[in-house]
């Protein structure tokens, strides 16, 4: 099993090579969409890792991949920049998920 990054920006992606992960840039929707679709076509893929930005650009398709329960999990880091999401936001994601309030 191994892992994979499809990022926005080159300096994620340098930086995740050096932890022994593969991955490729993507920028913009037809091309993040892409890069997924290629990388899931790996049949030793189980973690998919994408920056923040690039789930941003492509919402639809990472929250289908989320649902439908199958490798490979999904993971969303936050790039250069740093995190986009609010400070709470696992503890909404758990929320909101199975209705349970961990606050």
């Amino acid at each position: 099993m191994r892992a994979f990054l499809i990022s926005d920006n080159l300096d994620s992606l340098v930086g995740l090579r050096l932890a022994g992960i593969e991955g490729r840039v993507a920028r913009g929707p037809e091309e993040s969409k892409n890069a997924i679709e290629e990388a899931l076509e790996d049949p030793e893929l189980g973690i998919l890792v994408l920056t923040e930005k690039v789930a941003e650009i492509v919402p639809d398709l990472v929250q289908a991949l989320r649902e439908r329960g199958e490798l490979p999990l999904v993971v969303e880091v936050p790039d250069r920049h740093g995190m986009h999401r609010a400070a709470d936001f696992l503890t909404a994601y758990v929320r909101d998920a199975i209705g349970v309030n961990l606050g």
